[in-house]
């Protein structure tokens, strides 16, 4: 099976339970509300006027998700637990699963949903598709069928807040797969604070995602390289939990978090704008990054913030050019079953049985034969009628004759729509080195409501 592995770190002074939650239910549920820093730094209230995923389904490959929280009670859908083979929304085992679904499509409790958990996408559908942990040993399934599944059941966005460090042959498909129906990946990039990205995350056409701070700074145990292309918010995140008790929360730190902020985005997006492709919903997250104070002149994506870290208002309200199919979207492979031409490997002209040494089929020889005796004939009659007519020149054009109306005549190629240099090709879009250099557009600083300089206590606004 797959390697993987959820990416669990859990802030060691903020572990749901009475040690946070200790007082009384009510105090319990506005200090659940209040520490969701990231709801205020996107602004959300100015978010959700603009969307809140309404209509989308955010696929969410992880531990099966308890969808009878009350944070998230009706917006997760049956799914498939690829550990039984049953539904994957009555999950208590794990907590991680939960934690993504509601950080996407949490829709709190109470009066006005003021209590509990909001996701930045509340009125998204989460498709929970439960996998085995690492110490499992179950089947042999791995992330191309999770994936694939995913895919076939009305994802337009894929969390895989997990790590997979090795892909196989068929996970390389379903990713090529996923990109051809217009589905967004979105993978965390690890919590080793290391120079590398698994295999899913650096996979073309998957956004990879890095952790950053109240602050904006980088998480220190972020994992960074070369294809890290997004962050978001990713310590000391609040989110729901599959614990069923008094304490159904948790405060963790991670990539994982920092990749449900980036799919829920998406899934804001994909729903405001719904003819948009996946790598065009990516291009308005990439074009409305931003870096913290200090680091304006890096060159972009940078390696530890990738292009920025997002602000879904911006995303949502400014004015982006479509640009192209792809965006800043690596192709990913195709199918190694698809040759050159669209034909199948093992599709081409020769035909295995009735071969000869020569490599022609009997037919073939056959057709090349009576092909080669109709010219000769056509010849013979062509000679005989002109010497009867009395010249030996082409008879003279006119009504069905070579080159007059109604004749088949030669007319000369055209170049097709197909030979014309594209939107793709243009210079400047998605350079391989330096790309998004242009000054101010994405490193701006000190605009009112985006990341103010303030105490790490009242977050920044991340709009």
């Amino acid at each position: 099976m797959t390697f993987t592995r959820m990416l669990r770190v859990v802030g060691g002074v903020v572990v749901a339970g009475a040690l946070l939650f200790g007082a009384a239910p009510a105090a319990m549920a506005d200090e659940i509300r209040d520490a969701q820093w990231p709801l205020r730094a996107f602004d959300a209230a100015s978010v959700w006027k603009e969307s809140t995923g309404k209509g989308v389904t955010v696929a969410v490959i992880d531990d099966p998700i308890y969808g009878s929280h009350p944070d998230l009670k009706g917006n997760v859908l049956p799914g498939k637990s690829f550990v039984d083979g049953g539904s994957a929304d009555d999950g208590s085992a794990g907590d991680h699963g939960t934690g993504m679904a509601s950080l996407i499509a949490g829709h709190g409790h109470g009066p006005g949903n003021s209590d509990g958990v909001m996701g930045l996408a509340p009125d998204a559908k989460i498709l929970p598709i439960g996998i085995p942990g690492v110490e499992d040993e179950v089947g042999e399934s791995g992330i191309g069928d999770w994936v694939r599944y995913a895919v076939d059941h009305g994802a337009s966005v894929i969390n895989m807040s997990i790590e997979g460090k090795f892909l196989s042959d068929s996970d390389e498909r379903a990713i090529s797969y996923a990109a051809r129906k217009d589905v967004l990946i979105v993978a965390a990039s690890g919590n080793d604070g290391k120079a590398r990205l698994g295999e899913l995350a650096s996979s073309p056409g998957v956004v990879a995602v890095g952790a950053v701070e109240n602050t904006g700074e980088i998480w220190s145990k972020s994992n960074w390289g070369s294809q890290l292309m997004l962050s978001a918010p990713g310590v000391n995140i609040t989110s729901a939990s599959a614990a069923r008790s008094d304490y159904p929360y948790r405060r963790a730190n991670g990539t994982s978090d920092s990749t449900a902020y980036v799919s829920a985005a998406a899934a804001l997006l994909r729903s405001k704008f719904p003819d948009l492709t996946a790598g065009q919903i990516a291009n308005r997250l990439v074009k409305t990054a931003a870096l913290p104070r200090g680091n304006e002149g890096l060159r972009l994506p940078d390696p530890h913030y990738g292009f920025g870290f997002i602000r879904p208002y911006s995303a949502l309200t400014k004015d982006i050019p479509v640009g192209s199919k792809n965006g800043p979207l690596k192709a990913p492979k195709m199918d190694s079953s698809v040759g050159a031409g669209g034909l199948s490997a093992g599709s081409g002209g020769s035909q295995t049985g009735g071969q000869g040494e020569g490599g022609l089929s009997v037919g073939a020889i056959v057709a090349v034969a009576v092909g080669f005796l109709v010219v000769v004939a056509i010849i013979v009659i062509v000679v005989v009628r002109q010497k009867k007519d009395g010249h030996n020149g082409p008879r003279p054009g006119g009504p069905g004759g070579f080159g007059g109306p109604g004749g088949p005549g030669f007319v000369a190629q055209q170049p097709g729509p197909y030979q014309q240099q594209g939107p793709y090709h243009q210079a400047g879009l998605y350079p391989q080195q330096g790309g998004y250099q242009q000054p101010g557009a994405y490193q701006q600083y000190g605009v009112p409501g985006e990341y103010p300089a303030v105490p790490p206590v009242q977050p920044p606004g991340w709009q």
